[in-house]
């Protein structure tokens, strides 16, 4: 198991790393301070879980994150001083899994790595075993987590993965917004709205060709939650 930690503070690299040493030692740690770096690095050592900081001396971890997603569906927890609920709820709109703020207890630290490994869609073992998904032209492959339409694979960002995984799983019943919330973000869902919800959804219909009127796989279910069904 490899964890890349994005962080400029010494202290916090040595406290972390001591942490992993100790209670997790068959992990790899890898770091470095600059987030350009840590983007490269993401893609040339390929970690299980990203540890980011917000206040980088290149660039804001934001911005690292959004650049991040563009290309990868690692499992990132963002660790940072800022603890402003609106920064909170950027990142995790932003596709972070979870989000610590400094001062934080080491052990918390570590358990909350192991739960974002345990409800990220690369570590659901039950997944893996689920044949794939055939709606129309759509094609969910659970295993290798693709996304297909037709031909073409659809690129989705993790949590429009999650989504999407969490409505078909459950096709044809509704998903209420609180179990979907529970399901997508876990412990972070009281701070998500139902209208990123909303927003999610719509982005997810754009993607998948169902931005008809109405549409025909992604149903509303309006003021209780969600429903998949396979288009006619």
């Amino acid at each position: 198991m490899k964890v890349l930690l994005i962080e400029d503070s010494t202290e916090i690299v040595t406290t972390v790393s001591l942490t992993f040493k100790l209670r997790w030692p068959e992990a790899i740690l890898v770091s470095t301070d600059k987030g350009a770096e840590g983007i490269e690095m993401v893609e040339s050592e390929s970690p299980d879980i990203v540890i980011l900081d917000i206040n980088l001396p290149d660039m804001t971890g934001f911005e690292a994150l959004e650049h991040i997603r563009l290309f990868s569906d690692v499992p990132i927890l963002i660790l940072t001083v800022r603890d402003d609920a609106v920064d909170k709820v950027r990142g995790l709109e932003m596709g972070a899994d979870d989000y610590i703020t400094k001062p934080f207890s080491p052990l918390d630290l570590l358990s909350r790595v192991k739960a974002v490994l345990r409800r990220s869609g690369l570590r659901h073992p039950e997944e893996e075993n689920l044949p794939p998904l055939a709606a129309g032209k759509l094609t969910i492959n659970f295993s290798t987590r693709e996304v297909l339409l037709g031909d073409g694979r659809v690129h989705l960002t993790p949590t429009e993965y999650k989504v999407l995984c969490s409505l078909a799983r459950n096709e044809g019943r509704i998903v209420t917004q609180e179990t979907l919330k529970h399901q997508v973000w876990g412990s972070e869902a009281r701070y998500i709205h139902a209208s990123v919800l909303k927003k999610y959804v719509y982005q997810l219909r754009s993607k998948l060709g169902d931005n008809t009127d109405p549409p025909q796989m992604l149903l509303s279910e309006r003021g209780v939650g969600y429903r998949f069904v396979k288009p006619k």
